[in-house]
């Protein structure tokens, strides 16, 4: 299926599921196109199988975005999301999920969609000190591919380091300038191939989608907020191949992105069966 019958087909399920639950309503086309070019560009390909993206965010403006409030509207996207992706023939690692997040830039007739894949759900971490960075890496531990930090929706933070210190002193490896931001806010660090973010006893606390936390472990998606500063962690996983389409659209730190301020998100899942 190439990108035109996949559009015309997420188009058709879209129309007909919303007429059925929703009469009267419809989805902007350029919402449909962005959602084909993301699963056809997310889509991970080797001698086994077509992996298409699990986690989709819709960003759009705070205006249109109330428009989406109802749950039945993204059930009806992500259904039609499952349905063309098993027609092409491709295949689900984690059930996919659709979020919503706003953007007070994106005109309010437009959207944009960012796709992902999200790593495998890993036991529970156990308790481990904060790292001063100075320590030995543990021969157990592996830095996560191609993860990566959005922040306040304008910069892409490469995480390429075992440890990453996030705060307003300049010597940590994150510098947010920020009077929310503590000077020692939070810390980053790889264990058992995941990153985990520690807060480090910071005034404003930290958040992650939501939930204030000591400590967390991070999922492809989440939305980590340091005393309302916005950081959107992100994984692209596999990591790239030359003989594949490329997977790692964030790979410079001073890439310029449209803020993606998530104020609200709702997120609709697959029921299981």
């Amino acid at each position: 299926m190439d990108l035109k019958e996949l559009e015309a087909r997420l188009q058709h399920l879209i129309e007909v599921d919303l007429l059925r639950v929703l009469p009267g309503r419809k989805i902007e086309d350029i919402i449909i196109q962005k959602l084909a070019v993301a699963i056809e560009n997310n889509t991970v390909t080797n001698a086994y199988a077509s992996t298409a993206p699990d986690i989709f965010t819709l960003i759009m403006h705070p205006e249109t975005a109330k428009g989406w409030e109802d749950q039945k509207l993204l059930a009806v996207v992500l259904q039609s999301v499952v349905n063309v992706a098993q027609e092409a023939g491709l295949r689900f690692t984690m059930p996919p999920t659709v979020t919503i997040s706003t953007n007070e830039k994106i005109p309010i007739n437009d959207a944009e969609v960012v796709a992902s894949h999200r790593v495998e759900v890993m036991a529970e971490t156990n308790a481990v000190p904060v790292s001063t960075g100075n320590e030995q890496q543990d021969e157990n531990s592996k830095i996560p591919e191609n993860a990566f930090l959005i922040v306040e929706g304008v910069k892409v933070f490469p995480l390429t380091s075992e440890v990453v210190n996030i705060g307003r002193r300049l010597d940590n490896q994150l510098i947010i300038d920020d009077p929310r931001v503590s000077r020692n806010h939070a810390q980053l660090r790889s264990i058992k191939g995941r990153f985990v973010v520690f807060d480090l006893n910071s005034t404003g606390g930290t958040f992650v989608n939501g939930q204030r936390t000591s400590q967390s472990v991070l999922y492809p998606g989440d939305v980590i907020s340091l005393a309302g500063v916005a950081l959107i962690f992100g994984q692209d996983n596999p990591p790239p191949r030359p003989d594949l389409k490329t997977t790692s659209p964030f790979n410079n730190s001073s890439l310029e992105r449209p803020t993606a301020t998530l104020k609200e998100h709702s997120t609709a899942k697959i029921p299981k069966k």
